[in-house]
């Protein structure tokens, strides 16, 4: 009699939170400076250019198989701008072949997404998410340091509809004072086209943003909004650990998401982690400390897999559910380096 494939041993951290979602970031530079990421007064325009201190493709397809080895399946390329990468298509390609990854998706700020599209798609990328944060094109310029048009971004979501992305998730964080009269027109141009618009409440990630908390405007009072406006009816979540509380148009004008880290934390059910372009592991969004993956990775996809077990393991993270309290970590890794 055949035997079933065993399958993989999937860690638990100290919580019990399985390890299934990796975040990897391919480049640390950007050609925006998001002031909620990359403010433009602490970070010079050629960070991030140098690709010295980068993994190579063949050290990125042999880190992702030694994670899809103990269990993860979800696979997001990150930066940065993930489309600033030399020859992106080819390491797509190569990652949509390893064995257990059945996720294979892309977060980008859509700059440069027109003339990517449609090789992206052909190189087997399931699925994309635009970062969006105003349609009002002095708004948006002002949002992204001034580097950004908001057109050349919107032919970009085009461009990728017409290579077969479908449901494009359309991430926009909102600062209060700046673009949260932009939230209403965001969805009143998505609505319809099949795109999920996405709200995330500004996070005090990394160092240089100048976090406050009365910058915060809350998913509920985001929601409460909207509904005024389009009546909305929540959804079901898809999978357990899903970022996004999920909302449906009651006319049938498509769906909304909100992303609640500072108001209603989803500690308890994270299940990713993180791996900065130059290899370092990082357990948390807000982790201060990451861990150097390339001694590991220099044995082969299964000594990474046993020393990533081995670190995941030992993760206790929780940020956002203590973040008020004293004991809670003040230094934290910048957004740029490891992704949303």
């Amino acid at each position: 009699m055949k035997l079933a494939p065993q399958l993989p041993a999937v860690p638990q951290d100290r919580f019990g939170r399985p390890l299934r979602d990796l975040r990897l970031s391919v480049i640390d530079a950007c050609n925006f400076r998001c002031g909620y990421c990359m403010p433009a007064d602490r970070i010079p325009d050629d960070h991030g250019l140098d690709a010295a201190g980068r993994l190579s493709f063949d050290e990125i397809e042999t880190l992702v198989r030694g994670f899809a080895a103990i269990g993860v399946h979800k696979l997001r390329l990150t930066g940065g701008e993930p489309l600033l990468r030399k020859r992106l298509p080819e390491l797509v390609a190569r990652l949509a072949t390893v064995p257990g990854i059945d996720d294979l998706a892309l977060t980008t700020n859509g700059s440069l997404l027109t003339a990517q599209a449609h090789a992206l798609r052909q190189a087997g990328l399931h699925r994309l998410t635009v970062s969006l944060d105003a349609l009002d094109p002095p708004v948006f310029a002002a949002m992204s340091g001034g580097r950004g048009e908001v057109g050349t971004v919107l032919e970009g979501i085009e461009a990728a509809q017409a290579a077969g992305f479908e449901a494009i998730k359309i991430n926009c964080v909102v600062q209060r004072g700046l673009n949260e009269d932009q939230v209403l027109p965001l969805l009143a141009h998505f609505r319809g086209s099949g795109h999920v618009v996405r709200f995330i409440e500004y996070m005090d990630v990394g160092t240089c943003n100048g976090w406050r908390r009365d910058q915060v405007v809350t998913s509920a009072q985001l929601r409460d909004r909207i509904a005024a406006r389009w009546p909305l009816r929540p959804l079901q979540s898809q999978y357990r650990g899903e970022v996004a509380e999920r909302y449906a148009f009651a006319d049938g004008g498509g769906e909304v998401g909100f992303v609640s880290s500072v108001s209603a934390p989803f500690c308890g059910d994270c299940h990713r982690a993180r791996v900065s372009a130059d290899g370092r592991l990082y357990t948390c969004l807000f982790a201060g400390e990451g861990h150097d993956l390339r001694p590991a990775l220099a044995g082969g996809a299964a000594a990474l897999a046993d020393h990533a077990a081995a670190l995941w393991s030992r993760r206790g993270d929780r940020y956002s559910e203590i973040r008020s309290q004293p004991q809670a970590p003040r230094k934290h890794i910048e957004m740029y380096l490891i992704g949303g």
